[in-house]
């Protein structure tokens, strides 16, 4: 688990002050990516496996976000 950076913004934070609307998009397009990276997993190989796992944490964030909104 990475250790607590004093001054260092987190990942969520810089996605709190985006409009429903924005996230929604984001949330959108990594969906996209995530199943053009996942087709060229199973097909060949992809570049950069590490992005596979980035992009969904992104959708998580980001729906989480959505979600406390409504709340």
């Amino acid at each position: 688990m990475p250790k607590f950076t004093p001054g260092k913004t987190s990942p969520a934070a810089a996605l709190r002050p985006l409009a429903p609307a924005e996230l929604e998009k984001r949330v959108r397009e990594a969906g996209d990516e995530l199943l053009q990276l996942r087709l060229r997993k199973a097909t060949g190989g992809i570049e950069n496996p590490a992005r596979l796992r980035a992009l969904r944490r992104e959708v998580a964030r980001c729906r989480t976000l959505l979600r406390q909104r409504q709340a």
